[in-house]
Order: structure tokens, then sequence, then C-alpha cells
């Protein structure tokens, strides 16, 4: 009797395509793999001798059950068109790659009118978790072709995280909705570091609490509605003693310089192209950014005698608190906004409550507000915006006060709060009927001749010649 071949394989054994592939070996799944470094196989030889690496890609196609399952996990961009060239001539009828990578959208639309050509399937599917999440179970989003998705749908549930309501994978969308949804997962990601940061940074030094202190206050934020993944390794993080330093946070000791992969870039770019705002997590990308400036930003210090800021007096932890909670629903909102704005103009067909619910569990920005936000989106009728479902609107006007108090004190002390500012701009600009645009269209007008509307007769193009007789 013929051997059993393998039932999935993993390209690319770098430290998250390995983890994948045990992941995949753990749930019972036979499971191949193959990368082009032969050290790379090697160690996961060592570490998981029951998995299949083949020597060849050939190799590793042959062992494979039809249709084959193949999984790339390589670096976006170029890598992702060579596993594709390399496997093109070896592929038949039905058999299914997924490049599980971050690529950017853009490609994998690229890519999945390639594989409308060929006889094997496409699906780009964004991955979250990190390597952690990738051994013991990330939240998955592919989409693509929604009849291969559903033969590998077996594996993927298999694989993924568990949360409240069942595994965290789900089929996305069309074209490339997984890897646009794992992008403005992402953004989303940005948006919400640079908030806890930023607070963090109030606690510490505009309240002065200690590294203990704000680890204690981090703590009991996480037995809140503020409870998420990023809030519990930010205690953690702040009870770290530096191992050179004994006695010494190892956070004190951290360039703050902080580093990016272009995701945050690409959503806000895909932002502005679909003409919705993501201010909050636009003020994230530009932050990381100005940190980068580290000698800039010395000699901008010293020429203004910035130094040390004096406290932020005025406000209290709990306030803090509401600033941050108010600021993560605002970026969620934009986030989920610009989620349903592409679904509808690149014809995805996401469903943004099944989103919701496959980021509760195994990804970076798990969090307890996604199972409101879930349950949100899910109502009759869909609000068009998050923060105005009804449990949101509630939340948000018992916290204004706080949000308020917490950015214009801090502001008056000089901490720098963009992500909390932008997203207190972002609301006061959404509930305000009639703000400053009115100017604007007049001085395009004005100098462009690009007409406006009059209140009182809408519809109309207009222009007036500003500059009289």
């Amino acid at each position: 009797m013929a051997e059993r071949k393998n039932d999935i394989a993993v390209v690319g054994l770098g430290v998250m395509g390995a983890n994948l592939a045990r992941n995949f070996r753990s749930r019972g799944l036979r499971v191949g793999g193959y990368d082009r470094r032969p050290e790379a196989g090697a160690r996961l030889r060592q570490v998981a001798p029951d998995i299949d690496v083949a020597d060849r890609l050939e190799e590793m196609v042959a062992r494979l059950e039809r249709p084959r399952r193949i999984v790339a996990m390589v670096q976006a961009g170029a890598p992702v068109d060579a596993v594709l060239d390399a496997l093109d001539p070896l592929l038949e009828s039905d058999d299914i790659v997924v490049d599980a990578g971050n690529s950017l959208y853009s490609d994998t639309d690229r890519r999945c009118t390639r594989a409308a050509e060929r006889p094997w399937r496409f699906v780009g599917m964004g991955v979250s978790g990190g390597s952690e999440g990738a051994l013991k179970g990330p939240a998955m989003m592919p989409g693509g072709d929604q009849q291969a998705y559903q033969h590998l749908r077996p594996a993927l549930e298999a694989a993924a995280a568990v949360g409240p309501a069942g595994p965290c994978v789900t089929y996305c969308g069309s074209g490339s909705a997984g890897h646009f949804v794992k992008m403005v997962h992402n953004g989303i990601e940005y948006g919400d570091m640079q908030l806890i940061a930023e607070s963090a940074l109030l606690l510490r030094e505009g309240l002065g609490l200690g590294a203990a202190a704000v680890a204690d206050t981090f703590a009991e934020w996480n037995q809140t509605e503020l409870a998420s993944y990023l809030i519990e390794i930010t205690e953690e993080i702040y009870r770290f003693e530096d191992p050179e330093k004994p006695g010494s946070l190892l956070l004190d000791s951290v360039l703050d310089a902080a580093g990016q992969k272009g995701t945050g870039l690409w959503t806000v770019i895909a932002a502005l192209e679909l003409g919705v705002a993501v201010p909050t997590i636009a003020a994230a990308l530009d932050a990381r950014s100005l940190s980068a400036q580290r000698a800039l930003r010395l000699c901008a210090e010293k020429t203004f005698g910035a130094g040390a800021r004096p406290r932020v007096t005025g406000i209290a932890p709990h306030d803090i608190a509401a600033a941050l909670y108010a600021s993560k629903l605002s970026s969620y909102a934009q986030g989920f906004s610009m989620l349903r704005q592409a679904s509808v103009e690149r014809g995805y067909g996401i469903d943004l409550p099944e989103t919701a619910r496959i980021w509760t569990a195994g990804c970076i920005i798990r969090a307890a507000l996604l199972d409101r936000i879930r349950a949100a989106l899910g109502g009759e009728p869909q609000p068009e915006l998050l923060v105005l479902a009804p449990e949101f609107v509630v939340q948000i006007r018992e916290r204004i006060t706080a949000w308020r108090a917490v950015v214009s004190r801090a502001a008056a002390a000089g901490y720098a709060i963009p992500g909390l500012a932008a997203s207190l701009s972002w609301f006061e600009t959404l509930t305000t009927a009639r703000g400053s645009a009115a100017l604007l269209q007049a001085q395009r007008d004005y100098f462009g001749s690009h007409t406006y509307e009059r209140l009182d007769r809408p519809g109309g193009s207009i222009h007036t010649d500003w500059g009289g007789g």
C-alpha cells in the first residue's frame, strides 16, 4: 500500500514559517516543508523531526496529496513572486498556493490576476500573532479564491487561535481582501500602541508615578474594558529588570526610536485613496517617523530649552484611562470605516462583525473591546460609524470631559501626545455639524474658481468673483 502523502506544506522555514509548520503538525496534519536555505530546513528537522522537510521544491510538491495545499511564508515583495514562479510549472488543476506573508494588497491583486490564467488557485492571507501566534494559534485573514478557501478551511480552523466565538479565521472576501484586512489590522495596531505609549508617558512623567506604580495601573486597567494583549505586555515591560543593570528598568535603556515595516504607511496611503480619515493611525505613523530622527530631536530640545516637563495637574490615572479608551474606540472606528469603504469600492464583500470576531484572539490587537465592536456591528441597523452605535455613544459621553482634560492639560504642560490629540480632534470634527470647511471652499473658489454649493440651494455649483470691482 502506498505511503500516505502530506496534507499541507509550508514554503519558507524562517521563524514564522517553521512555527506555522509545527502548528499544523500539532493539529494532526501531515506536514511538508521547503526552504531554499538548507540551514533553515536543518533547524526545523532538529526541533520537529516528524515534519517532512524536502531538499528540493519538486520533492515537496510531489509528496503532497491532491489538490495540493501550499502555504508560502516568505518576505513580501519579490520573494513571493519568486516562489510562485518556481511552483507554477509544478502545480496542477485546483492546487492551492497561499501567500501568508505581509504582502501589499495591490501585489495580491496582481497575483490573483495571474492565478486566474493558471490551473492552480491562489489565496492571499494575512496572519497576525507573531512567532508565538504562528506556533500556538494565530488570527488568519484569507481572501481571494473562495472555493480554494473551502478546501483550506479545515486546516486553517485547526491551526487558528480560538476565541469566544470559535476559530479566529474567516473568509475575508474576494481578490486581495485578506491582505487588505490584515493591513488595516496593522494600522489599528500602530494607533493602539501609540495611544498606550502616550498614556504610559503621562502616568510616569506627567503624574510622576514610579515604574512599579505604572505597571500596577496597567494591571488594573487589564481587568476593565481596556483589557487587551497590548495592555498586558505593557504591564510586564514596566516590571522587567535590566539584566545588565540590576535594580533598573530595562525600558529605560531602550533607545526611543521606533521601527516600522511599512504596513502603517500602506494603511494611511490606502485611506487617503479611499477618502477615509484615519488621523489616529496617521499620527502614530508620524510619531514613529519623527522618533527615528533622534539627533534632530536632541538638537531641537536643546535649541528650545525644552528639557524636563512639569507635572500635569488636574487629572488622575482614571482620567487617562478614560481618554485611552475613547481614543482606542475612535481608532477602531476609523479602521472599520476604512474596511467598509474598501469593501464597497473594491467589491470585497467584507463581513465587518466577522472581522471583529477573528481579531478577538491570536492577533496583536486582541482586546475585550472587540467583543463589543462585534456586537455593535452585528446590530440592526448596522451603525454607519462605530462610534454612533448606541452603547458607544453612552461610553463616549461618559468619558468626553476626561478626554478633553487629559489632552488639553498634557498639551499645556508640553507633552507630546499626537495619538490622543488626533483621536480627540477627529471626534470633535465628526461631531461639529458646521465646521471650518466653508471657508476652505470659499478660498478655493476665490483663487481657483473651483465653485461652491450654497446651503439654501443644495446641488448647484456656484462661482463668485470674490475680488469685486
